[in-house]
Order: structure tokens, then C-alpha cells, then sequence
């Protein structure tokens, strides 16, 4: 995760205007992401992109501003004819994209008006707010139906992002999305971000790019340096007892911690509540209001534990994270270093702590390997967990 900024570029000699360039003030942005520097001209200048680059890298901002920018001198078009489109895997991420949008454009002289639409709630109230909209965040299945009911557009769009290419298409969104390009004009600014490039990326790139300007930021590794990683070999069965000794003992505040299915998240925050631990759980089967409540007490300080599973820990954006616990290791090493790099983010040190049974060890030596880091493994047999 790259969150090295930039030492000699400042946001002035990106082609931002003045308008912009207050707005990054207010919001406390003070010198751009690699992505951005290169990104934003680009953008800019009407040029198609292809970023490869993940979550934290500063992606969202380096299309966000740009897009403002641009429409800042445009006269309002026909109500429901949206001008630019954001296509997202999640519907936490179209929350958080939304919120960019709208913090910098209620900076601006001219507001533009954003919305972030998503499944698993109301459609109705959302047909209401699309009046006048300009700029849409939304995940695919919504858009389609939204665009059904006659309630948008897509016919004037003149930007399309992709945000996590890569996460839509492994999550089945080609169809959706193939229905959408049908529906979008020939002439029109591509930008699409991932964080990996697999043959799926590759075809859809080469189908939707013109001639696009490559960014590249590679760059997990280097923000690993700033985690310290610890790890205890502990039976199945004393998981539970150890976690929860760990949290009390540690005083954790404010700690995320990864499961592999959504059962078991549920039964760790079941034990956590239980055992006087605030603690909630973040998963696909809880419903948009759940999952949004969750994270605002999380971020809050009002729950102290937070429970997720992997594909929700991508709407996760918390700039200070102190602690993530792996209690269930992921299957990919590259899971594995997006679940810990959730902590040490912005050049703060984080701890991440891994609980290692029995059947986990040889998949840890596997994880450690690849990302070229030792972790020293703890027995953790002769620890006192009575009580907890």
C-alpha cells in the first residue's frame, strides 16, 4: 500500500484550479499521492486511464478532483442525464467515494451535486434524490434498475470510472456491466482503477480504453516495514480465550478483526458481547443499515471491536487503525497483507496479530515466504486464559 507522498510535488503544479486548490486546504490535503500526481493532468487533459494501484494508495481523490474540476464550468444539463458515472464492487465503497465527492464539492463556489446508489435498501427514496444529480456512485444491479424505472439516464455521460475493476469482475458483475456500456455514449472519458491486472481486467481494458495513459504504483510491501507483526500458535478451541485476553489485557480500543465466513464472525462477536467486549460484526448478510451503523460506532469510539470478513473490510477507511487481528488466516497472501495493511496506514505504525492452530502453520510459513517477512510464532500453551 503506497502511502509514501509525494516530497517535492505540492497540488499547485497539477493543473488544479484555485477553487480545487482551497478545497484540498479545507479538507487538509497537503501534498498529493504518487497516483495523483500522475492522474490527475492526465485526467485533465480528457486522457482515458488505467491505474493499478490499491485501496490507501490515494486513488479516490485522484479521480474525485479532476471530475469536479471539470464540471465546475459546465452548465447544468437535462435533470436525470448524469455526467459522470463511478461503477463500484460495494456498496460501502460507493458510501465512501460519495463522501469524497461531497466534502470537496460543498467546498466549492459551484456545488455539484453527487449521490451514491446502491442494492439492499429502498429504491424509491433514491429515484427521489436523483434529480439534478450530476455525478453517480453506484454499484452495478442498482444502476441497471434505477435506469429501468426511467429515474437516470446514461445517455450524456461523459467520464466513466471503474473503481476496483478487479474485485466487480470476480464478483460476477460482467454481464451488468456489459448491459451498462450499451447504454453509455460512444465519445466519452474512460478511467478505470484496479488493484491487480488478471485476464478479466486485461479484456475489459483493452474493450473500454483509448490509447489510456498506465499507472502503476507498486507498493504493499513498503508500508509492511511500519507493521509489527506478532503471532501465536494457539489451539482451535483456545482461539476465543486468547483473543479476548488479548483485547482486556492490551486495552484495545479500537481493534479490526478478520474471519473467513460470516458464521464465524457472528460467534466471535456472540463471545466478545458476552464476555463485556462492545463489538459488532461487518458482513454481506447484514443489512445496509446495520453495516453503515456499525462503522460509524467503530470510527466513533462507541464499539470498540469490529468483526469482518474480507470483502468487507474494502469499504474499511479508518487513517488511524492501531490494532487488526487475524483470527482465521485469509487464503491468499495478498488478502493477508490487504487485511493487515488496514493498520500502519499514513505513515503510523500499527500492530497486526495473527492466532496460528495447528492446521494454519504450514500456510503461514506460505504467507511469510511471499511477502518476504519473518513472524516470530509464539507458543501460546503455557498462557493463563482462565477466566476469559
Amino acid at each position: 500500500m503506497c502511502t509514501h507522498l509525494s516530497l517535492h510535488m505540492s497540488f499547485a503544479t497539477l493543473g488544479l484550479s484555485p477553487a480545487i486548490l482551497k478545497a484540498l486546504e479545507k479538507q487538509f490535503y497537503n501534498a498529493p499521492y504518487p497516483i495523483q500526481e500522475q492522474a490527475i493532468p492526465a485526467i485533465l487533459k480528457g486522457k482515458d486511464i488505467l491505474g493499478i494501484a490499491q485501496t490507501g494508495s490515494g486513488k479516490t481523490a485522484s479521480f474525485v478532483l479532476p471530475i469536479l474540476q471539470m464540471l465546475q464550468t459546465k452548465p447544468l444539463g437535462k435533470n436525470r442525464h448524469i455526467n459522470a458515472l463511478v461503477l463500484v464492487p460495494t456498496r460501502e465503497l460507493a458510501v465512501q467515494v460519495g463522501q469524497v465527492f461531497q466534502a470537496f464539492s460543498n467546498a466549492l463556489p459551484n456545488k455539484i451535486k453527487s449521490l451514491a446508489v446502491y442494492g439492499g435498501v429502498s429504491i424509491n427514496p433514491q429515484m427521489i434524490q436523483l434529480q439534478g444529480v450530476e455525478i453517480l456512485i453506484a454499484t452495478p444491479g442498482r444502476l441497471l434498475d434505477l435506469v429501468d424505472s426511467k429515474a437516470v439516464y446514461l445517455s450524456d455521460v461523459e467520464v466513466l470510472v471503474l473503481d476496483e475493476a478487479d474485485k466487480m469482475l470476480n464478483l460476477g458483475f460482467k454481464e451488468e456491466m456489459a448491459n451498462i456500456f450499451k447504454l453509455l455514449p460512444q465519445k466519452r472519458q474512460n478511467l478505470l482503477f484496479s488493484a491487480t491486472l488478471g485476464k478479466d481486467v486485461d479484456t475489459i481494458t483493452e474493450f473500454l480504453l483509448h490509447d489510456p495513459v498506465k499507472i502503476e504504483i507498486i507498493a504493499e510491501e513498503q508500508n509492511i516495514d511500519l507493521i509489527q507483526q506478532i503471532a501465536y500458535a494457539v489451539e482451535d478451541a483456545r482461539k476465543g480465550p486468547l483473543l479476548r485476553y488479548l483485547i482486556k489485557e492490551q486495552k484495545m480500543n479500537q481493534v479490526l478483526i478478520f474471519t473467513s465466513s460470516v458464521h464465524r464472525a457472528d460467534a466471535v462477536v456472540e463471545k466478545l458481547k458476552a464476555n463485556n467486549i462492545l463489538a459488532a460484526a461487518l458482513h454481506s448478510k447484514k443489512s445496509q443499515g446495520a453495516r453503515t451503523e456499525a462503522l460509524k460506532q467503530f470510527k466513533a469510539g462507541n464499539i470498540h471491536v469490529l468483526v469482518a470478513t474480507d470483502l468487507m473490510s474494502r469499504g474499511i477507511d479508518i487513517p488511524f487503525l492501531p490494532f487488526v487481528i487475524n483470527y482465521e488466516l485469509p487464503r491468499s497472501p495478498k488478502d493477508y497483507i490487504h487485511r493487515i495493511g488496514r493498520t500502519g496506514r499514513a505513515e503510523a505504525s500499527g500492530v497486526a496479530i495473527n492466532l496460528i492452530s495447528e492446521e494454519e502453520t504450514h500456510h503461514f510459513s506460505v504467507i511469510q515466504k511471499k511477502m518476504g517477512k519473518k513472524v516470530h510464532l509464539t507458543d501460546s500453551s503455557g498462557m493463563d486464559l482462565h477466566g476469559f
